[in-house]
């Protein structure tokens, strides 16, 4: 159980360095074990931050009902007490991506508006980027490059090294905008710099993510040898660093060896995609069809 200090830091609280996203379950499990440590009136503030981050670890598991009664319970202390800015920031931040997630926009765009606004009015440039980030993820594509726009002005501004560490996200958001929009150069040129970002950092699964994304922007560009050559490389770099393997390479080699006509390879890597592809809880949510076409191709 992580020791609790009654100076805190002003930042970043003892549970949110518990976090892993990639493991929202056990990260749930983690801050349920937590919250005993913030009983009592001293704690009311970072309590209910914690619960609002027990709602995300439960949204990331698609257990929106769950999430929304857990954020219930954070709302109804809310309302009965004035303050407690960055856990109401937080709660409308949690509430907005649950809705977000079930594919409730409208929703969750008045709650990311609200929580943008709170967040600038108490100069917490960190929730106000993540706010204006969901903006970005939640609105019409053109509306969502103004508000991914706004926020790398604000991370880019800010003298608080964690609003400035929000930049590769908003690089990598902007540049699929982009992508999507078919304007390939423009999202290159973002998924580069977000390249370089992640070497600076010594990044490993977020430079391996960022430099996938210029190898896919590459492949959209026609670049197929290009493209081939960076994600072997990825594979090399993965192996190198004992890293997870990650179906989304196998995936882009497939798509690339398909358009070179040769099809055993594609099949190779359609079957070995598909392996780790279908285990993934949101793609078999949201990419039916897709994760379908890769299971057809393997074979």
């Amino acid at each position: 159980m992580p020791e609790v200090h009654k100076e805190r830091s002003p930042d970043i609280s003892e549970f949110d360095k518990l976090w892993d996203y990639n493991d929202p379950s056990g990260t749930e499990k983690k801050f349920r074990e937590f919250l005993p440590e913030l009983e009592g009136p001293d704690n009311v503030s970072l309590r209910l931050q914690l619960l609002t981050q027990i709602g995300r670890t439960l949204g990331l598991q698609m257990k929106f009902e769950n999430a929304h009664k857990v954020l219930d319970e954070v709302e109804s202390v809310l309302k009965l007490n004035e303050g407690h800015d960055i856990a109401r920031i937080r709660y409308l931040l949690e509430r907005g991506r649950t809705y977000n997630s079930s594919k409730k926009k409208d929703q969750a765009i008045e709650l990311f508006l609200k929580a943008y606004e709170i967040a600038l009015r108490h100069n917490e440039d960190f929730y106000a980027i993540d706010a204006a980030h969901m903006l970005g993820i939640a609105e019409s594509p053109d509306e969502g490059l103004r508000w991914n726009e706004k926020a790398m002005k604000l991370a880019e501004a800010s003298s608080n090294e964690r609003a400035r560490n929000w930049l590769g996200a908003l690089y990598n958001n902007s540049a699929w905008t982009y992508h999507d929009r078919k304007e390939y150069d423009k999202a290159l040129e973002l998924f580069e710099k977000n390249v370089k970002l992640h070497t600076e950092r010594k990044s490993k699964r977020p430079l391996i993510i960022a430099k996938w994304s210029v190898a896919r922007a590459l492949r959209s560009l026609a670049k197929i040898n290009e493209a081939m050559e960076m994600h072997k490389n990825l594979l090399k770099e993965i192996e190198e660093n004992k890293l997870e393997q990650d179906g989304y390479i196998f995936e882009e080699l497939a798509e690339c060896n398909l358009i070179k006509n040769n099809s055993e390879e594609a099949k190779k890597y359609f079957s070995l995609a598909y392996d780790l592809l279908s285990k993934d809880i949101w793609l078999a949510e949201y990419e039916k069809e897709r994760l379908q076409r890769i299971k057809d191709l393997s074979s």
